[in-house]
């Protein structure tokens, strides 16, 4: 197990010496995880919602500020930076996060499509999509939109990218971890029934937070950053051994995308409820196509779709990451997968992300190549859907209420 992050929040990058203090913090927080035995991949920096401090200039401006601030950021330590979502209360946030992409390499942005209560915003889900649409067209391999997720239903505090930002108060830390090896190893054990096999993880993801904790406990009491918790979802890396995938078919289901793989994954996913520790984020499956082996393998085949990854997310998932879809897909495509996702996290009371990825010049069942160490190459995945018409193309903000037993 790795971390993946130690993610830093702070109110606002513009206050004097925010930067820099959570700089100091963070070089503190990583040597002292070093020291206990933890490989630390990155630093990260999250804000509050740039819409609530973002000065309203003018477009060449506010891409120079974007581009001061990941400036000041890798100064001080952090390899990434994330300015937060634009908001469906601020409509107009939304329509800079093209320009400020283009005009950064490690600033990450997100989009909240869905307010308290229920509230699911049609106008924030259609600016998402066209925001993805636009963002595939600032690069020829459309990796620009690794830096953007649409959001529905996460809260402040998550510690993963793009979905960080800070949610006001006192400067905070939180964790995410890379730690599919650890359902790998304990599916892979020989347990003798899936209750044991289950177990076997939960007690594997306490002891390691147990330790995780201990430091983060330390650091909260000596230099008073606001300790948030740990997002152990088993975030994966392109390598069977960390494969999220690889540990689902460990527990039987005979290939990820068939039938056995939903069961599976809730198994999974529940013992992640189970585990004792301070929560923070998701703390579900992430099923990042291209940053898994093994999706990327069955998705390839296609044994695994993108309906079997809404699926998954209904009972266990953190939604649709690192999806390549054909280049020529519309915004208007884009704007069903977005709605279902959030609809389906407002009415299961469930965090969810799509960071959705048209590849230029690609179609359904081409290769990609990507030459980045965190994504394995796949196939452009097929889309079925069209643009949204009638009421669900309105302009409303509609309430899904949580469905409950009677």
């Amino acid at each position: 197990m790795k971390l993946r992050s130690i993610t830093c929040f702070i109110p606002s990058p513009l206050e004097d010496n925010s930067i820099e203090a959570a700089g100091a913090f963070a070089a503190t927080a990583r040597k002292a995880y070093e020291s206990a035995g933890f490989i630390v991949q990155t630093v990260r920096l999250a804000t509050s919602p740039f819409a609530g401090w973002f000065p309203r200039v003018e477009s060449q401006n506010a891409m120079t500020l974007a581009h001061e601030l990941e400036q000041a950021a890798k100064v001080n330590g952090f390899e990434y930076l994330s300015l937060g979502p634009a908001l469906p209360e601020e409509l107009h946030s939304f329509e800079r996060i093209p320009e400020l992409l283009a005009a950064t390499q490690n600033v990450f942005f997100s989009g909240l499509m869905t307010t308290d209560g229920g509230g699911v915003s049609l106008p924030a889900v259609r600016l998402c999509a066209a925001i993805i649409h636009k963002a595939a067209s600032l690069s020829p391999d459309g990796f620009t939109n690794l830096r953007f997720a649409a959001l529905a239903n996460v809260s402040a505090g998550t510690p993963f990218f793009p979905a960080a930002y800070h949610g006001g108060g006192k400067p905070a830390f939180a964790l995410a971890t890379e730690a599919a090896d650890l359902a790998v190893q304990a599916f892979q054990a020989g347990a003798s029934s899936l209750s044991e096999a289950r177990d076997g993880f939960v007690e594997s993801l306490q002891l390691h937070a147990g330790l995780l904790e201990e430091t983060a406990t330390a650091l909260e009491r000596d230099l008073g950053f606001c300790y948030g918790g740990i997002d152990f979802s088993p975030a994966p890396f392109p390598d069977d051994a960390i494969s999220l995938g690889a540990a689902i078919e460990w527990l039987g289901s005979p290939a990820l995308g068939l039938h056995g793989s939903l069961a599976a994954a809730a198994v999974l996913a529940e013992a992640i409820d189970r585990a004792q520790f301070r929560k923070a984020g998701f703390n579900g499956l992430m099923l990042p196509v291209l940053e898994d082996s093994r999706l990327a393998q069955r998705a390839a085949e296609g044994t695994l779709s993108i309906k079997d990854l809404l699926l998954y997310s209904a009972v266990c998932g953190a939604g649709l990451d690192t999806v390549p879809l054909p280049g020529d897909t519309s915004a208007g495509e884009l704007a069903g997968i977005l709605l279902d996702v959030a609809v389906l996290a407002q009415r299961l009371d469930k965090p969810l992300t799509a960071r959705l990825m048209p590849v230029p010049g690609k179609s359904a069942g081409d290769r990609t190549n990507y030459q980045f160490s965190y994504f394995a190459n796949s196939r452009v995945l097929p889309l079925h859907a069209g643009a949204l018409t009638r009421s669900l193309a309105g302009d409303e903000v509609f309430y899904i209420h949580r469905r409950e037993r009677h």
